[in-house]
């Protein structure tokens, strides 16, 4: 929502200003479908250069995640803090064992079924089972799992970030696709250089409007989405954090409550909810 109240901000202040200052749209209107075909085909031949197939299909997802923002709530949060603390509550009463059938078949689980969200999400809950599952086969040093987790995390983190460092390489590269655009128009203007004053102005004009749509493209538009894509992926990693922080807690041989409370703290502020929040939830989840 965000980004469409600012893209009306940013041409409405740009274009609005300048027909308020007495400025003549016609060579902008006349001129911007070519300078437009010129630019943003060059910025697509260069991404589908510089880019995987892949990365190229991640484009409508990738943008859509960024207008929509996180998937994660505070709700969220609190949902998954419960969850990790019914889980390291059994795993400390009965052992790791006894968390084997919900590990296998969460969709049956009744541990996870109290959490449909979660357990509908297969990249969070087969996150949690896998990890679960490898403390059962008694891969419970702290430290290597806490590196293992970290890894994997990593891992992630880069495959999230390419497309947002992708369209900030293509932000990048537009106001010299915007130079070269004008360029060619002023050849085009050169080329016509025995023609009236008037038709030559005009001319040289919408060959501007190539320098000008280059600029506009790359910082009013492309980088803003890239760096709000970049923002949403950091926000979502600190869900998966959290999983990370509690499990190697509570291998750590803390309580579930302090192991729980110490994966509220890596929560981000704007999220993060509160002690007496998460204990309600703990004690309202009706967990068999």
């Amino acid at each position: 929502m965000f980004i469409i109240i600012g893209l009306v901000v940013v041409l409405g202040c740009v274009f609005g200003s300048f027909v308020a200052s007495g400025g003549a749209i016609g060579p902008l209107v006349s001129s911007m479908p070519f300078e437009l075909l010129t630019i943003l085909g060059a910025a697509v031949g260069t991404f589908l250069m510089a880019n995987s197939i892949a990365a190229v299909k991640h484009v409508p997802a990738g943008v859509k995640k960024a207008m929509k923002g996180s998937q994660y709530s505070r709700s969220d949060y609190v949902d998954l803090l419960s969850l990790l603390f019914h889980i390291s509550k059994l795993a400390s009463s009965k052992g790791f064992m006894a968390l084997e059938s919900h590990i296998e078949d969460p969709q049956g689980s009744t541990v996870f079924g109290a959490f449909p969200k979660i357990r509908d999400n297969p990249h969070v809950c087969s996150f949690i089972c896998d990890y679960l599952r490898m403390a059962g086969m008694n891969a419970t040093d702290p430290y290597q799992m806490d590196e293992v987790m970290g890894n994997e995390l990593k891992k992630n983190m880069r495959e999230e970030m390419h497309l947002p460092h992708a369209l900030q390489s293509v932000s990048d590269a537009l106001p010299a696709l915007g130079i070269v655009a004008a360029v060619l128009g002023v050849i085009k203007t050169m080329a016509s250089i025995s023609k009236p004053p008037i038709i030559l102005g005009e001319m040289i004009a919408g060959a501007l409007v190539g320098t000008l749509l280059g600029i506009l493209l790359a910082y009013g538009i492309v980088a803003p989405i890239a760096s709000r894509l970049g923002g949403v992926v950091e926000e979502e990693a600190s869900y998966l954090d959290l999983v990370r922080s509690v499990i190697v807690a509570h291998l750590q041989g803390n309580a579930p409550q302090v192991s729980v409370e110490i994966g509220r703290k890596s929560i981000p502020s704007d999220l993060m909810p509160s002690f007496q929040e998460v204990e309600e939830a703990v004690s309202a989840a009706a967990v068999a």
